[in-house]
C-alpha cells in the first residue's frame, strides 16, 4: 500500500539511506585491510577473543559441513601465531563470499568501532534521508531502522554519519535477530514490539522482495531508487521514490 497517515517510519539502510557502495567500499576493506594488523596489536583484549572463539566455533563447524574453504582452528593445541593465522585465512574466504554469519559480523562490527571512533570512517549519508528524517520526527513521527547489519554497526553509521549524530532522531533499531527481511513475520513481530498495527508503519527500502514481505504482513511501503541499485522492472506495483522528501508525511 501507498504512504498515507503512518506514525512509525521503518528504514533500511543500504541503498536506502546510505548509498550501496559504502559498505563495499569504505566499511569492508577498512576491514579487510586492517584486520592483520589489529587483531595483531588487540590480540589479548578479552573482547577480541571472545570474537577469536566464535570465529574458530564457526570454522570448525563448516569443517564439519564440508566447506571447502574453511580451515580449522583448535583454540587448545594450536599456537597464537597458528590461531591469529587461521583466524585471518577464514575471515578473508568469508569476506570475499560477502558471508552474512554472526561470527563475522561480530568482529567487522568490533573493528569499525575503532575505524569510527578515530574519525578514520564515517556514516555516508544521503542528504535527502537526512532530511526527511529530520522533518519525520519534527512532525511528531518515530523512526527506527530495520537493517542486515548489526544493531552495533547501524548505530555507527548513524552516531558518526557525514552528517554528524543522527542517533537523536532514531527511535530504535532491529536486525536480523527479529527475523529475516524477506519473511512478513518480521515486520509483524517489528509491530508487536514497537506497539502499532502494521498499517501505522510506513518501511523504506530497495529490496522488492523486503517491501514484498512487508507489504503483505500490512506496512505500507516504498522503493528506494538510489544509483548502483538493483534495477526495478517497470511493473513494480509498489509506489517508488528516489527522493525521500516526495514522500507524503
Amino acid at each position: 500500500m501507498a504512504a498515507s497517515n503512518y506514525d512509525i517510519v521503518l528504514l533500511d539502510i543500504e541503498g536506502t539511506t546510505t548509498p550501496i557502495s559504502f559498505v563495499h567500499e569504505s566499511l569492508f576493506p577498512y576491514v579487510a585491510r586492517s584486520v592483520g594488523e589489529f587483531l595483531e596489536t588487540k590480540w589479548t583484549d578479552p573482547e577480541v577473543q571472545t570474537h577469536v572463539q566464535a570465529i574458530a566455533q564457526q570454522a570448525n563447524q563448516d569443517v564439519k559441513d564440508g566447506i571447502a574453504e574453511a580451515i580449522a582452528i583448535d583454540l587448545d593445541a594450536d599456537s597464537s601465531d597458528e590461531i591469529r593465522r587461521k583466524v585471518l585465512a577464514n575471515v578473508d574466504w568469508q569476506m570475499k563470499a560477502d558471508r552474512k554469519i554472526g561470527a563475522l559480523k561480530g568482529l567487522q562490527g568490533y573493528m569499525w568501532r575503532f575505524g569510527f571512533e578515530s574519525g578514520t570512517l564515517k556514516g555516508e549519508m544521503y542528504p535527502d534521508a537526512v532530511k526527511a528524517i529530520e522533518r519525520w520526527v519534527e512532525a511528531g513521527k518515530r523512526v527506527f531502522i530495520y537493517s542486515s547489519g548489526s544493531i552495533e554497526a547501524q548505530k555507527l553509521i548513524f552516531g558518526y554519519s557525514d552528517h554528524g549524530d543522527l542517533l537523536r532522531y532514531i527511535s530504535g533499531h532491529y536486525d536480523t535477530k527479529v527475523g529475516a527481511k524477506t519473511e512478513d513475520s518480521s515486520y509483524r513481530g517489528i509491530a508487536k514490539d514497537i506497539g502499532v498495527q502494521p498499517a501505522q508503519i510506513l518501511f523504506v527500502s530497495d529490496n522488492v522482495l523486503e517491501i514484498q514481505a512487508a507489504d503483505k504482513a500490512g506496512l505500507q511501503t516504498v522503493v528506494s531508487i538510489r544509483p548502483g541499485n538493483a534495477p526495478i522492472k517497470d511493473d513494480c506495483k509498489f509506489q517508488t521514490t528516489t527522493d525521500f522528501m516526495t514522500i507524503p508525511i
